[in-house]
């Protein structure tokens, strides 16, 4: 286990102690211990003795009577799950902020849901990964390469490592999917603090599932599962279940804002294939509406199936289906007819065909441009390029 540097007294916690040996009624080191001890720090009965002998922190004055008053009345000043909130206020605000992302994000009324969420998910991340290194005893402030001094903001406090310096350090414990997913909401969120998105939240829907079950699942492998979020939220219920025209439309591919579109197609075009399936980068859920046949599974609103079975089979067959439509560069589809035996469509014979077909109007849906000057095609424009070969 990771030594815990949260384990050492802090200097007013020292005044405290020294206030308290000096004043009546008189503490033992056994009583005084119970103050300053919790589940998230284990501080060593033998630090009390030592301060009580004059062994260490001589320089520290004991506080004052208002001062030691002050602490008494506030102690012990924790939150409902146990934690200090001073010694553990960024594992509380990182617990907090996840909580208000996922909350925002199932409120019915809220239209701004992806994007609220993305960006208190980030301020969740980068607290709970402050905490983590605060506990390992890794100095996450940013320093200067040449000189190592502290970084200051313009108002003076110490610049702390942003989300995707911490995604970088070698003492982030992090596996290579969940990291993956975190840089991919962090690309998205660059792209919605420049401007107004509109109808994303189906787009990037399981890679928000898979950042709060990830961060619940980092939450209690470095602090303990009994700080874990799965007891603060249930299941989501809605009034209504999903008509056949609202799958239809669900299923029905859906012009998203071309700048999100190209960066959700940069960001995974270099991924490979085992962190595109990794439910750690997305978590995606089949829905199968189903009559039961006996009565005590008709009040489960989930029903867990082996993946051995027929049936779990069949729902991975229907998982793997990409929702996004796949994309092909130009040269992609000419060499794509190349290999379907038509050796001599090139470069020339593709932009004449297109040109006459009015490909690149947006009303064919033949494809899109990502950015001006890069267009990509869909199997649409694929399978009218085949037709018109096979008819020559």
């Amino acid at each position: 286990m990771l030594r815990n540097a949260n384990n050492r007294l802090e200097r007013w916690e020292v005044a405290i102690i020294k206030a308290m040996m000096a004043t009546p009624p008189q503490k033992n080191d056994q009583d005084i211990l119970a103050y300053f001890t919790r589940p998230t720090r284990s501080i060593n009965h033998g630090r009390i003795k030592d301060i009580r002998d004059r062994k260490t922190h001589t320089g520290v004055a004991p506080a004052s009577a208002d001062e030691l008053a002050a602490f008494l009345e506030a102690w012990p000043n924790v939150d409902g799950s146990g934690l200090h909130l001073i010694g553990d206020e960024l594992l509380i605000k990182a617990r907090e902020a996840m909580l208000q992302a996922v909350q925002g994000f199932n409120n019915p009324r809220a239209h701004f849901k992806s994007e609220v969420f993305i960006v208190t998910a980030v301020i969740a991340w980068t607290y709970l990964m402050h905490a983590h290194f605060k506990r390992v005893g890794v100095d996450y402030r940013h320093r200067d390469r040449r000189t190592g001094d502290v970084l200051k903001t313009r108002h003076g406090a110490d610049k702390h490592w942003e989300l995707e310096h911490c995604l970088g350090d070698a003492d982030c414990s992090l596996d290579e999917a969940t990291k993956t997913n975190l840089k991919f909401l962090i690309e998205i969120r660059h792209e919605i603090e420049h401007q107004m998105t509109r109808r994303i939240d189906d787009m990037i829907s399981a890679k928000l599932q898979a950042c709060c079950l990830n961060f619940n699942a980092a939450l209690k492998a470095m602090f303990g599962a009994e700080y874990g979020l799965d007891r603060e939220l249930g299941l989501a219920l809605q009034f209504v279940g999903i008509a056949k025209s609202q799958r239809d439309l669900l299923l029905k591919d859906t012009d998203l804002p071309a700048h999100l579109i190209a960066a959700h197609t940069a960001f995974e075009d270099g991924l490979p294939d085992a962190v595109i399936r990794d439910p750690k980068y997305a978590y995606r859920v089949a829905y199968v509406e189903r009559s039961v046949n006996s009565k005590g599974k008709a009040d489960q609103v989930i029903e867990f199936i082996r993946p051995d079975s027929a049936e779990g089979q069949e729902i991975v067959r229907v998982l793997v289906k990409e929702s996004e439509r796949k994309k092909y560069k130009p040269k992609d589809v000419i060499k794509l007819m190349q290999r379907e035996g038509h050796p001599g469509f090139n470069q020339y014979a593709h932009q004449l065909l297109w040109k006459a077909a009015d490909a690149k109007n947006p009303a064919h849906k033949f494809g899109i441009e990502l950015r001006p000057g890069d267009w990509w095609w869909y199997d649409k424009w694929v399978d009218y390029v085949r037709t018109q070969l096979k008819a020559r």
